[in-house]
Formats: C-alpha cells, structure tokens, sequence
C-alpha cells in the first residue's frame, strides 16, 4: 500500500512532487496494482492464520468446558460415594476437593480461551474488512489503468501533433508563400508582355503584306479582260 500512499493521496506534498515528476504513469500504476494484488496476499494468508488460531481457541474453550463439567460431575459422585459409605469420607472429601480445584482450573482455561477466541475473531473481522477493501481498490485501479491507457495514448497524440505545430516556423512559410505568390505574378506578366509583342509583330507583317501584294489588282484586271471577251463589260460601251 506504500506506494499509493505516496501516489494517491491527494493534498501531501510528497504525492504531489512524484506524481508530477513521474514519467510513466501506466507502468507506475501498474506496479501499484501488483503491490496491492501482493498485499492482499499477505492479508488473505494472515487471514487463514488467524481463523486457524481463532477456531483452536474455540476448541480449546469447548474442550475445558467439558473437562469443568467433568470435574464438577465427579466431585460430586465422590461425595455421594462417601456419604453412603462407598469409601471412606475423609477420602471422599479428598478427592472431592482435588475435583474441584480441577473445576476451577478448567474454568480458568475457559475464560482464556474464550478471551483468546474474541480476539482472534475481531482480528479475522479486521482481516476481512482489508482484504474488501483491497479488492475494491484493485478493481477501481484496474479499471482506472484503462482509462488512464486511453488518456495518455490521447495526450501523446495531442502533444506529439502540437510539437509539430511548434516546431513549424510560421513566418518562413509566410514568407515562402509570398515569395510564391510574387513569382507567380511575375511569370502572368511576363507571359502578357509575350503576348503582346506577338500580336503587334503580326499585325505589323500583315500591313506591310497587304501594302506589298498585287493578288487583289491582277485579279481584277483578269475580272475585266473576261468580261470584255464575253462582252458583259457595258462600261466600255
């Protein structure tokens, strides 16, 4: 129970200064629950030892009860036997009296192994009280240890996911995006500047083909030669 008392007990300085520098509070719980669990051992062994005691006692207290009533039951025979002259009187009463010394000697050893049974039966009630009590205590631990299980696989998750977080350097990523963001703008306006000298130098080479061509003129002095040999050129009329 030694190490509960140190662990559990809420409010003493020396419980507070372990829990909070332990760094295993699973295998410490652990190891609380195997030293209850060995506790009760000793309790439940100290257990059978008591009740072994305590029911010798009551045998012992029946035993001298009977030997009393013997004692007694025989001292009177004896008296009776000297009063109708059984034997001689003065031996009677002899045997008698040694009879009832015996009596009171039994009845001594009653009252002790009487006084030797409640104590050992309070011993066994205090016995069994603990052996509840540490059963109940390794059943709440028990089922406090899964919890606990659950609560630190959470919380090394949390701790682990938040030291990535810290660990990650805000103002560099800012940065990083924003110089991102920048090189992109940078490469839409060089590509619109691209575009640009593309369409002005295509504009400029279809003038100066339009300016320089004789396609249209021939095409039309072909028309109007045609038409004069069909005769259809009424201008010329």
């Amino acid at each position: 129970m030694n190490i509960f008392k140190r662990l559990f007990k809420i409010g003493e300085a020396e419980a507070n200064s372990a829990i909070d520098n332990m760094e295993d509070p699973i295998k410490l719980t652990e190891q609380g629950i195997r030293d209850l669990k060995q506790d009760l051992d000793k309790n439940l062994e100290a257990l059978a030892q008591v009740k072994a005691l305590a029911i010798r006692a009551k045998n012992d207290q029946d035993e001298y009860l009977d030997k009393k009533e013997d004692y007694h039951n025989k001292a009177i025979l004896i008296l009776k036997k000297g009063e109708r002259g059984e034997m001689d009187k003065t031996e009677s009463d002899r045997l008698a009296r040694e009879a009832l010394v015996k009596k009171e000697e039994a009845q001594k050893h009653v009252e002790r192994s009487e006084e030797e049974a409640k104590k050992f039966n309070e011993n066994v009630a205090q016995l069994e009280r603990n052996i509840q009590t540490i059963k109940s205590n390794i059943s709440n631990w028990e089922n406090e240890l899964k919890t606990l299980k659950a609560r630190v696989k959470v919380s090394n998750a949390t701790k682990s996911l938040n030291k990535q977080m810290a660990e990650i350097d805000s103002s560099s990523t800012v940065s990083m995006l924003e110089r991102m963001k920048e090189k992109v703008a940078q490469e839409e306006a060089l590509a619109e500047a691209y575009g640009d000298i593309a369409g002005a130098s295509k504009s400029i080479d279809d003038e100066l083909e339009k300016a320089a061509s004789s396609t249209e003129a021939k095409a039309e002095d072909d028309l109007s030669k045609l038409k004069d040999q069909l005769g259809l050129n009424e201008d010329k009329k």
